[in-house]
């Protein structure tokens, strides 16, 4: 039986690509714009691409921004990509926006010398707080690469709670782990095999779960 995952539709955001990537590591997803929708899914994924503002007023207007807080203060299986990891944290300056405050922490726009361009764009690899995680079977700490396109990076409060951490001009948090929430700012489902990888471990981080 296929891992069932609800994938949110707020209007914007890389979602075929995400879901392709999904359905490609043996998932059955289901997009949502509601919260009636969920049906029976054990997974929820946030994608995202663009201006942060954006992704919260359509979470807004979909009415799902209490779906997307309860499900991870439950411990319930979430999956962030790049909008859908800075949008858990408190504030951006992309716009100036308040994100949606689940953990602390702010969204700062890179200041970098000259020779790094901005946005990130490319593959960079990524160091694991804990290589022995579950979520990173398969995968080998700062050796494997990650497509990233961002301009802005999450600072977390507390540093210590970031599990990928990549650099570009210095080191930033490229993701995180708590409990049965993973988000990264990196693509994933762009990001060919090592990106699959990440993927189908969350589905077993999923059936773990139920």
């Amino acid at each position: 039986m296929k891992t069932k995952l609800a994938v949110i539709d707020y209007g914007m955001g890389n979602l075929r690509s995400v879901s392709k990537a999904f359905e490609a590591c043996g998932a059955e997803v289901n997009l949502i714009t509601s919260p009636e929708q969920m049906g029976d899914a054990t997974g929820l994924v946030l994608p995202g691409v663009g201006a942060l503002g954006d992704c919260i007023d359509g979470l807004r207007a979909c009415n799902l921004i209490d779906l997307v807080k309860g499900w991870i203060s439950e411990d319930r299986p979430f999956f962030g990509v790049c909008l859908g990891f800075q949008a858990l944290y408190d504030y951006s300056e992309e716009g100036s926006v308040d994100g949606l405050g689940i953990f602390p922490g702010q969204v700062k726009r890179f200041q970098l010398p000259p020779e790094y361009k901005v946005p990130h764009m490319g593959w960079n690899a990524a160091t694991f707080l804990d290589p022995s995680d579950s979520i990173v079977d398969g995968l080998v700490s700062e050796v494997d690469q990650f497509y990233f396109v961002h301009s802005y990076f999450v600072a977390p409060e507390n540093e210590d709670s970031s599990f990928f951490r990549s650099d570009y001009g210095g080191p930033f948090t490229s993701g995180i782990k708590r409990g049965n929430c993973v988000a990264t700012q990196f693509h994933p489902e762009k990001s060919q095999k090592k990106g699959l990888q990440l993927y189908q471990n969350f589905l077993k981080v999923v059936e773990n779960a139920k």
